[in-house]
């Protein structure tokens, strides 16, 4: 899934940021209601994740303006306002559920599933192929020439995202944009670090390389011939 979270404790968002994404999930953060209505309208999400209590617009507004926008994308609104009253008026907003604080990551990911399959999103092919190289997103593993290939949470973000791509170059910013979510380029060298592991674990082994470095431009994965 796609998912937003629009939270304004930096703590709060970066648990849920790292809980989601360890469960093979991608996920935008927004610190508060103007940034989060801003990204949740001009992007696609499977599910919003909505603080209630936001600064510069609150969360019921946000999801009200989207609804009123023609967005459909189903909300879950969280709040430490828990009362039957506070319920009812968050779901009258255009929430579709509502969790109070605190809870359990396992309660809120439950939720979330829910809220994707009940949203009638079609089925779709969760498996990418590039020459003997297989990602299956639905179980979060990968094999080359059926061999089981072992990566860390980002590793497979990066590699889905250049399967997602394969045979097109794809230059730092689009990964630091889509796979780090940076939108500009802090001179570090952690994409070339993330390449250099992916690149050694997916060719460990094999004699045709299949992730390739065009210099001066980006990476391609490209199938072996």
């Amino acid at each position: 899934m796609k998912i937003l979270i629009i939270e304004d404790d930096r703590e709060a968002g970066s648990y849920l940021e790292k809980a989601f994404e360890e469960s093979g999930h991608t996920v935008h953060l927004a610190a508060d209601g103007e940034a989060g209505f801003a990204l949740a309208d001009s992007n696609e999400y499977d599910v919003l994740i909505v603080d209630r209590m936001l600064p510069r617009r609150d969360g019921l507004s946000v999801i009200a303006a989207l609804r009123a926008r023609g967005n459909t994308t189903p909300a879950l609104i969280l709040s430490a306002l828990g009362e039957v009253d506070d319920r009812v008026t968050g779901l009258r907003a255009g929430g579709d559920d509502y969790l109070t604080k605190p809870y359990a990551f396992s309660e809120l990911l439950a939720r979330v599933e829910v809220l994707n399959r009940r949203s009638g999103a079609k089925e779709v092919d969760t498996t990418y192929r590039v020459g003997d190289l297989e990602l299956d997103r639905l179980s979060h593993s990968v094999k080359r020439g059926g061999k089981d290939v072992l990566l860390q949470p980002r590793e497979f973000r990066l590699l889905e995202y250049l399967m997602r791509h394969a045979g097109q170059v794809v230059t730092r910013t689009m990964l630091l944009e889509n796979v780090w979510d940076y939108h500009f380029d802090p001179q570090t060298n952690v994409i070339d670090v993330h390449i250099s592991r992916l690149r050694s674990k997916i060719e460990k082994g094999f004699e045709q390389p299949i992730l390739h470095t065009v210099r001066g431009a980006g990476y391609v994965l490209r199938a072996a011939t």
